[in-house]
């Protein structure tokens, strides 16, 4: 089999400063990942602002912007000056009234290869996200790119087995995860386990479909109205056995890793869980429960 090798970035940053500083400091970063050989760079979902889902605030609606704006303009830009695939994440304003938490794939000569809408939407304490966003309505996809066929999804659909499942079946071979994810203030003590947790289920679809996972947090912590996140960071690459290949820690980092993608094929010879799966008895997971 001919070696098949991609080099991917990651951009794992905090939030320092308004847009244009955080444009110029992820593009530094961008131009850091492609000096080092990158030729696909993921960035971290929302990456330009702070993340305001943690209150209830119409005033933030005023961050949207279209896919013709400033910020996928500018990084739309940096990918072509750098010659590299970029994915780039942003908070979307598609109409009046509706806004998506949406991420665009800009190829090497600064084209739009790909734009992905956040299917699963979170409603929990400091993560508000049904009140600025609608679910994303473009599916599950894989984009061609010239180096992979890439796998989009964002954050909160790293924990649905059903996302990895139909983005892997679309034909991807690496899922990118753009994520905002930490411990808030009161609930790090009793909740410490929950980075393993996000870990070990991002492996485990890197396993199931036999595919390259990458995922990529931001880092710091957020206080908004008086409230914070520390986001924990620990970004990382894991292989099809799970294998994690390279992780951040949790300060500012730009991390690029080599991934072998022949190994895609030689994991699904030995672990043929495609081949085996059952189609004529799922039908069940289209149901919110089984009342039977």
């Amino acid at each position: 089999m001919e070696p098949r090798t991609i080099r991917v970035g990651l951009v794992q940053s905090p939030i320092i400063g308004d847009v244009a500083e955080m444009l110029a400091r992820t593009s530094a970063h961008v131009r850091t990942a492609a000096a080092r050989g990158a030729q696909l760079v993921c960035l971290q979902e929302l990456f330009a602002q702070p993340y305001f889902c943690q209150v209830e605030d119409h005033r933030y609606f005023d961050w949207a912007e279209a896919t013709t704006g400033p910020t996928c303009t500018h990084m739309s830009g940096i990918a072509k000056e750098c010659g590299v695939t970029l994915v780039v994440p942003f908070f979307e304003r598609r109409a009046a009234g509706v806004y998506h938490n949406t991420l665009v794939v800009f190829g090497p000569n600064g084209e739009q290869l790909g734009m992905y809408r956040k299917m699963h939407i979170p409603d929990d304490p400091q993560f508000e996200e049904k009140f600025y966003f609608s679910p994303g309505d473009l599916g599950f996809m894989s984009v061609p790119t010239p180096e992979v066929k890439l796998g989009p999804l964002i954050c909160w659909d790293q924990w649905y087995p059903e996302a990895a499942r139909l983005t892997a079946l679309k034909g991807a071979e690496l899922l990118t995860y753009p994520t905002a994810i930490g411990w808030l203030a009161q609930e790090k003590a009793e909740h410490g386990a929950q980075l393993s947790a996000w870990q070990t289920m991002q492996r485990s679809h890197a396993i199931a479909n036999g595919v390259f996972v990458v995922a990529v947090n931001r880092v710091g912590i957020e206080t908004l109205a008086g409230q914070s996140i520390e986001f924990w960071g620990h970004s990382f690459v894991c292989d099809p056995t799970g294998k994690i290949l390279a992780e951040a820690g949790s300060g500012e980092e730009v991390l690029v890793v080599d991934c072998d993608l022949t190994a895609i094929e030689r994991t699904r010879q030995i672990w043929p869980f495609f081949r085996d799966r059952r189609l004529d008895a799922y039908s069940g997971l289209t149901k919110r429960w089984s009342d039977e």
